[in-house]
């Protein structure tokens, strides 16, 4: 009888493992698609990605700067609901920096659209001659980066990515 209660209960402990939910695995924010209304890029992941190919390239990190960020997104979103890629779609760099009062000493941006990962957007910056000298311009140490969803465009993802520096040269 023992034999049999314990066999029971082996059986109860082996079911209740089997109900147990495997943990779900999360997508990597460079993978995770900008192509709808509710996601959210992750600069960090940006500024991760970038300084490993910096570092690769034998240059220093870049860390994300928030009012770099809000210039960005300013910039993406600006281009998305125009429809519009275009470094100049509201005002030149240096003058929106100037009127966001960010001090900067030296800025460069890429632009782009059509992207809907990040991985997406930084292949194909690294794939581009001048877009490439921008994430490896010697003496950039901050970035800003957004991705803006405009269903009804052509592009549907517009993107803006800011490296700068605000110390004295």
């Amino acid at each position: 009888m023992l034999r049999f209660v314990l066999a029971g209960l082996g059986l109860l402990l082996l079911a209740g493992c089997a109900g147990e939910v495997a943990p779900t695995v999360e997508e990597p924010a460079m993978y995770l698609s900008m192509a709808n209304g509710g996601a959210k890029l992750d600069p960090q992941a940006a500024a991760s990605m970038i300084s490993l190919y910096r570092h690769n390239n034998g240059l220093g990190p870049v860390v994300v700067d928030p009012a770099l960020v809000a210039l960005a997104e300013d910039q993406s979103m600006t281009m998305a609901k125009r429809n519009k890629l275009d470094h100049n779609v509201k005002a030149p760099l240096q003058q929106r920096l100037n009127a966001g009062g960010y001090p900067a000493t030296l800025a460069v941006e890429n632009v782009s659209a059509g992207y809907h990962t990040l991985a997406e957007a930084f292949s194909g910056w690294r794939d581009s001659p001048p877009h490439k000298a921008n994430m490896l311009k010697s003496g950039v140490t901050k970035l800003g980066i957004a991705a803006s969803y405009a269903p009804n465009t052509k592009y549907k993802v517009f993107w803006t990515l800011i490296l700068a520096s605000t110390e004295a040269r």
